[in-house]
């Protein structure tokens, strides 16, 4: 049996990276050291951060993460827009927009690099009604 499965990101910033998730998205520590933090929300979603050259990380792996995009489904994304762009001045790296294969959305960074999509799924348009599976679309 599945317990679990939550994101863990190799990072060079662990304390900053962990604070900027706790202060932005409200998430809350459930485990911290100087190389290992572990954050939950309230809602259930999980993520945790790992100083990148831990022993723990087998040799050869020991780089900051690159290329990750973590998506964050939240009610109101037009919300989320005015607290975190708006008012504390995150730079966003893809403007608030509503796209044809289900989402209104916008993207920023962590203090790590890695990207957050913030979106609420919208209904699909076009060709991308086709494109998700029975039943998926009309339940957005």
């Amino acid at each position: 049996m599945l317990h679990r499965l939550y994101p863990v990101i190799a990072t060079e910033h662990v304390a900053e990276t962990a604070a900027f998730w706790k202060e932005r998205f409200g998430f809350d520590e459930t485990f911290a050291t100087d190389w290992y933090v572990s954050l939950r929300h309230p809602d259930g979603a999980e993520i945790a951060f790992l100083d990148a050259t831990h022993e723990t990380i087998p040799a050869g792996h020991r780089t900051p993460a690159a290329g990750v995009l973590v998506n964050l489904e939240v009610d109101d994304v037009d919300t989320w827009w005015q607290r975190l762009v708006v008012e504390a001045g995150l730079i966003p790296l893809l403007p608030i927009r509503s796209e044809d294969f289900g989402q209104r959305h916008f993207i920023v960074a962590d203090p790590s690099g890695v990207l957050i999509d913030v979106i609420t799924e919208v209904p699909p348009k076009g060709e991308f009604v086709d494109a998700y599976a029975e039943g998926a679309a009309a339940a957005m």
